[in-house]
């Protein structure tokens, strides 16, 4: 990918109107960031998952603004043309608009060019308040891992109409405040398709369906990279979690038998030095 992917770029986009559905992946390091751009992906998404793909937390709510612009920062060193958008974590937005703004600002100077924060209605004047501040914004609506113990687990939701229409209300009430494009995640495909048609910024749809105008995924799942179990809208495109394990088993054993490292994988010094340190016999004087 050589042109840079922009806010206004990504903002125009929807399937309806004949683009090409956007691609996302949430990635969280320069090597990932570096992989992501090379296969041509639209938008990096340096998400608060980080706290339970790369730290060992059971859920997001653990990372903090100081964590989340470490992890933009280096997904930025990798100078991506894709789009960085940075996920603002649990409580960085649920304060106070002073603070909200404070806190994108911190992730906007670590590298990142947009933001993106979970919820509806009630996140409006956050989202108002950020917009203004010239900050873009990546709304999120439907399953909001933030809100993991109001809604008692990670469960789809908008299966009933009345939560369904919500929704698509929300949507609009993003769209409305200047949200750039909306992550979409776990409701039913035929909610995702009513709010991608209800708004005229493009929806990023994880666990959404295929009728959304893009869709994300985490590099790790992606890849392969560790063995957990999966939500249903995963799909993997590659095993590195095994062949990584039969690399490293390999290594080990060769470690042990005496094969790593061999001579071409060693230094040496040039004989005349040797022979003056004595490791062919006597050492002979320097001259």
């Amino acid at each position: 990918m050589s042109a840079r992917i922009t806010v206004p770029s990504v903002q125009g986009r929807k399937v309806r109107r004949g683009d090409v559905p956007l691609v996302m992946v949430t990635a969280y390091d320069a090597p990932g960031a570096r992989m992501a751009d090379a296969a041509g992906i639209d938008m990096i998404l340096v998400g608060d998952s980080v706290a339970m793909v790369v730290l060992g937390y059971e859920d997001t709510l653990q990372v903090t603004v100081a964590d989340m612009a470490h992890h933009t920062a280096a997904v930025a060193r990798a100078t991506p043309a894709s789009l960085i958008v940075a996920d603002m974590p649990w409580m960085s937005y649920h304060v106070s608009v002073a603070d909200t703004v404070t806190n994108a600002a911190s992730l906007i100077r670590a590298g990142a060019q947009a933001v993106k924060l979970e919820g509806g209605r009630k996140r409006l004047p956050m989202i108002e308040a950020l917009v203004d501040a010239e900050i873009p914004v990546m709304g999120h609506i439907g399953l909001t891992p933030q809100s993991v113990n109001a809604m008692g687990g990670f469960k789809v939701q908008g299966r009933k109409h009345e939560a369904a229409l919500g929704l698509v209300d929300d949507a609009k009430a993003l769209a409305h405040a200047g949200c750039f494009a909306i992550v979409v995640e776990g409701v039913p495909d035929e909610v995702g398709r009513m709010i991608t048609e209800a708004i005229d910024i493009p929806t990023v749809g994880i666990g959404a369906g295929a009728g959304c105008d893009g869709q994300v995924l985490v590099f790790h799942d992606v890849l392969g990279i560790e063995e957990r179990v999966l939500p249903k809208f995963v799909r993997r495109y590659a095993d590195l979690g095994t062949e990584g394990v039969r690399a490293l088993g390999a290594y080990a054993d060769d470690v042990r038998t005496g094969r790593f490292p061999s001579v071409a994988e060693s230094y040496s010094l040039e004989a005349r030095t040797a022979e003056s340190l004595g490791l062919y016999g006597t050492p002979i004087s320097p001259v």
